[in-house]
């Protein structure tokens, strides 16, 4: 990388020396050495650059805006996309340790994967206009049934959402901001907004993980994350609701069926709430099915990494 080009992304450096400008002093160093054809450099460079992180990105961008050289841009595309998938790794890592009680956030992380530069507040909007149009609707002195009605004909019938039965397998059935707009997704993300909204109007729905499906139920009243093991939850299961298919009702015995028809032997973890991390997670299994048919390997394995940082 010439020196001009070095001079023009980089004039900070002539300030009076501080913690940050020594920082971007490494960074203006470690970019002089992408175009370097010894790889034993390059790899060293590279580990630096994954340790300092998203931080660095901006000046990656900027030195591919300004440089030529074939190498040197695609070792910064590569370099800012294994970034990207360390940082989100690091982000769901982080979210089930401590955040995990926080769905929205955890199906946010998923979005940031296919979406980087997401704006996160139209979501967020979208959400909140939905709960406001069910809760005008909604009084005390409904009975859980009653309820159920005005959020299915809200979602259902005004919004339009509904199941994606002919691109079933599509990713985009799987990020959230793409579910919203398009009023399409999955059994599970329409199960996702189905809890998201009815949680904030304080009505007590909870996920499934169903096999090959997944629903949701309606509870007697709230429960703790530490009781999603517990198997008297079941008594506490007024009825199930299936989203994908604009929240038809139905109950144990059904399950019993379902599970029949795919030869499967019944289990408790079957009929019971999951957690969220559950829920993440067979978002996540759901991209690597969905990917693996489309030939994408590489996303494939990047998804691998997101389990191993959720499990």
């Amino acid at each position: 990388m010439n020196e001009i080009i070095c001079m023009d992304i980089f004039v900070p450096v002539r300030r009076k020396k501080s913690g940050k400008s020594a920082h971007l002093n490494e960074v203006i160093s470690l970019i002089t050495l992408l175009d370097d054809p010894d790889e034993s450099i390059y790899s060293e460079v590279k580990k630096r650059f994954l340790l300092l992180g998203p931080p660095v990105i901006p000046h990656l961008e900027t030195a591919w805006e300004n440089t030529l050289d074939a190498l040197m841009q695609k070792r910064i595309e590569e370099l800012i996309h294994e970034i990207h998938i360390q940082s989100i790794c690091n982000q769901l890592k982080e979210w089930r340790e401590k955040e995990s009680e926080n769905l929205l956030k955890g199906f946010l992380i998923i979005n940031r994967y296919q979406y980087q530069d997401l704006d996160e507040k139209p979501i967020i909007e979208q959400l909140e206009k939905i709960r406001r149009d069910i809760w005008v609707e909604l009084h005390e002195d409904l009975t859980a049934l009653e309820k159920v009605k005005i959020v299915n004909h809200i979602l259902f019938e005004v919004y339009q959402f509904s199941g994606n039965i002919t691109n079933y397998h599509a990713p985009q059935n799987s990020f959230l901001n793409h579910v919203l707009e398009s009023k399409k997704g999955s059994p599970l993300l329409l199960s996702v907004v189905y809890i998201l909204v009815c949680n904030k109007l304080n009505i007590p729905i909870y996920g499934v993980n169903l096999p090959q499906h997944f629903v949701v139920a309606y509870l007697n009243d709230f429960i703790n994350l530490v009781d999603f093991n517990d198997k008297s939850l079941s008594e506490n299961i007024l009825f199930y609701i299936n989203p994908f298919s604009k929240g038809i009702l139905f109950n144990h015995r059904e399950i019993d069926e379902f599970l029949k028809q795919l030869n499967i032997e019944p289990d408790i973890r079957h009929y019971l709430p999951c957690d969220n991390v559950s829920m993440v997670v067979r978002c996540v299994h759901n991209l690597i099915h969905s990917y693996a048919k489309l030939g994408y390997t590489e996303k494939v394995r990047e998804l691998e990494q997101f389990l191993n940082a959720l499990i």
